[in-house]
């Protein structure tokens, strides 16, 4: 089946075969997440939220670059403005409550969401790749909590995903600073999944996304949203999660199909070891 192709305003939706790529297209700007990105976001996330064939998610960006981060153009003209629905306190929160509307929705989607980074993930950029579950990088890609730099505080959601992949002490240290950090880097503190050849990042990004089309999403979604609460909740509420959600997912026709399968003698439909040596 062709790909269904659709142009947003700054990015692009592509859906192929169960995968859905979400590409940042304005790289000569590399990839700024402006207030049109921002609402393509929130298109992206309808579509693929109601696209019961999609499977996983990933998110790139174009042309050697993942995305800078907040557009300080669009921050210039907000300082520079006299009406205070634009330029006040209170209009910087509810900016930054609309886009937790969205970004938490994107954190919480009900599938594996792959983040394909090749180039610098400055600031909120960085906040984007962090909210995927896993992160496939380029050599030459780079990440940086570049928000004190420009005398802001980290934001998308940084305070509460860069602690729990690295540790508080990491944190800290990444945030504080702003330095910037390499692949390999990345690599060994967590934050990267596997690192490739910028020019095979693509194919490799799509490889992998595929090797969840066989796995239920039932129980991957359930899976995904009480890890998510896992740090804040106690010992007995999360048992009790855990039974209710096992209870709905073995009566998913994935787990019947499954056990099926399994006494049969035949080939699991998931089987992550039998998908990477193929």
């Amino acid at each position: 089946m062709p790909a269904d192709v659709i142009s947003l305003r700054e990015a692009q939706l592509s859906i192929e075969d169960g995968i859905a790529e979400f590409t940042h297209t304005r790289p000569e700007r590399r990839n700024p997440l402006s207030l049109d990105l921002r609402a393509d976001y929130i298109e992206m996330l309808d579509r693929v939220e109601s696209d019961r064939s999609v499977r996983a998610l990933i998110i790139t960006g174009s042309g050697g670059s993942f995305c800078a981060g907040g557009d300080l153009r669009s921050l210039q003209e907000r300082l520079q403005s006299d009406d205070p629905e634009i330029n006040s306190p209170d209009a910087m929160r509810r900016r930054l409550m609309a886009g937790h509307a969205w970004f938490e929705r994107l954190r919480n989607l009900e599938m594996p969401v792959i983040a394909a980074v090749d180039g610098p993930a400055a600031g909120a950029g960085m906040s984007i790749a962090l909210a995927a579950d896993f992160i496939l990088a380029s050599t030459r890609a780079s990440f940086s909590m570049s928000f004190v730099k420009v005398g802001l505080l980290p934001d998308m959601a940084a305070f509460h995903t860069l602690p729990r992949i690295v540790g508080m002490a990491v944190a800290k240290d990444l945030m504080l600073t702003a330095r910037r950090i390499g692949a390999d880097e990345a690599e060994r503190l967590g934050i990267v999944h596997s690192l490739h050849d910028a020019a095979d990042l693509p194919a490799q990004a799509r490889r992998f996304a595929r090797r969840f089309a066989g796995a239920s999403r039932a129980a991957l979604a359930m899976t995904k949203r009480l890890l998510h609460k896992s740090f804040e909740t106690p010992y007995a509420a999360m048992a009790e999660l855990e039974a209710n959600g096992q209870a709905v997912a073995s009566a998913t026709p994935e787990h019947v199909a499954a056990v099926r399968r399994f006494l049969a003698g035949e080939p699991s439909s998931f089987d992550w070891d039998r998908e990477a040596a193929a």
